[in-house]
This record gives C-alpha cells, structure tokens and sequence, in this order.
C-alpha cells in the first residue's frame, strides 16, 4: 500500500500539507482520520477544504455528527464518529444516506467504525511531535506519494516515503 510521512512543525504547514492533498481528490473518496484528541483532525480538514476550493469555515462535527460543505465542485462531508461505537450504531446516524459518490468523506475518529470503511479509503495518521509539530502519515493511495519528495517544502523536511 503506497504511503508517505511527512513531519509539519505548525498548524499552518499541516494546513498546506492538506490542501495540496485536497486538491488531489475525487469523488468518491474517503479520508479516514486516525489519532489522539487535539492532534490537529480538524486543522487538517480545514487546509483539505480549502484545496478542494471550498470555504475554510470548517468546524468539529462533534455534537452534530456531520457537518456538510458544498461548493462550485465537490461536497464535503466532515463526520465525527467518537461517539459511534461500531456498525450498527453507525447506521443510525444516517451515514449511508450521504452521496459518496458526488463527495468526500473525511471521518474523524475512523477506529469505531473500521469495518465500514471502505478498502480503497485513504487512512491520515497524524501524530504528536511537540505542541505545534506533527508526524503525518498518509496510506492507501499513490496520487499523495509525491508530497514526500519536496513537493510540500524544499528539501521536504523529515519525509520518508
């Protein structure tokens, strides 16, 4: 599975990280966030939003389960599954009604609900380095494998591929 790590040392370069991965994606696809409390989920939707050419307004879904973004192109549908323990929960919060075929999924908290996702989705690992720097690792789909040679910084920082 093609992979790619990539070390950020603000919220403002994990931002850019995640807009040029934005602006990569296509209908269809989904983003399964993995990672502690405060790593920086949410952050990094806001940068794949604005890549994707959609307003920056992100917010935590977390009371509402879902939050939803449409613009010119493609929607985003930004889901908080923290209190969604499984499957069967999972189909109460109307999950399989959204359109993933006309949208993006980005999923915070993807570990509760592992059995749902679909095998192609692109897993975004983010991990805590210091206060403000993350270790990001991103799986499962070969249009990202390039951020980790200068793409995203010259020199590309602390990336391994």
């Amino acid at each position: 599975m093609p992979n790619v790590t990539i070390d950020t040392t603000s919220p403002e370069e994990t931002m850019a990280l995640a807009e040029k991965v934005g602006a990569r994606l296509r209908p269809g696809d989904v983003i399964a966030y993995f990672g502690d409390l405060g790593v920086g989920k949410t952050t990094f939707t806001r940068g794949l939003a604005k890549g994707m050419g959609l307003p920056d307004v992100i917010s935590s879904p977390t009371f509402a389960i879902v939050q939803e973004y449409h613009g010119e192109g493609l929607s985003l549908y930004h889901f908080d599954m923290y209190r969604v323990d499984g499957a069967l929960d999972l189909e109460s919060t109307g999950f399989y009604d959204y359109p993933l075929d006309e949208g993006i999924f980005a999923i915070e908290w993807s570990e509760h609900i592992l059995e749902a996702l679909p095998k192609n989705a692109i897993s975004i690992t983010l991990e805590r380095l210091s206060d403000t720097a993350r270790k990001i690792t991103i799986e499962g789909d070969e249009r990202f494998v390039d951020l980790g040679h200068g793409y995203f910084r010259d020199g590309c920082g602390d990336c391994t591929v």
